[in-house]
């Protein structure tokens, strides 16, 4: 094996390894936004429901947050945006709901 051999590899070796790593960096970027939105959601219904202050809200967001994140870190690319498809479906069908309530 010649010295273009070995620089071919090295360099197939540091694409392969560049190309996981952008995709499990945008991975956990997309599922710290999901959470971050999913945990803010939920933490605004409560707040409206309960009344409670601005510590609470915080901590319910970081609680709700965390648990999903939990949930999220078995999931790969495609069942994050699998996840978010279903959970923007349930929305547009509450907001459906609500428009339409009497």
């Amino acid at each position: 094996m010649g010295i273009s051999d070995r620089v071919s590899n090295a360099v197939s070796s540091i694409q392969t390894g560049a190309k996981n790593a952008s995709q499990s960096v945008l991975t956990l970027i997309i599922k710290t936004v999901s959470v971050l939105i999913l945990g803010l959601t939920i933490a605004m219904i409560f707040q409206e429901l309960v009344g409670y202050g601005s510590l609470a809200f915080v901590f319910v967001l970081l609680a709700v947050g965390a648990g999903f994140f939990r949930l999220l870190l078995k999931f790969n690319l495609w069942s994050t945006l699998v996840f978010d498809l279903i959970c923007v479906l349930v929305a547009l069908l509450l907001r459906m709901y609500i428009l339409m309530a009497p």
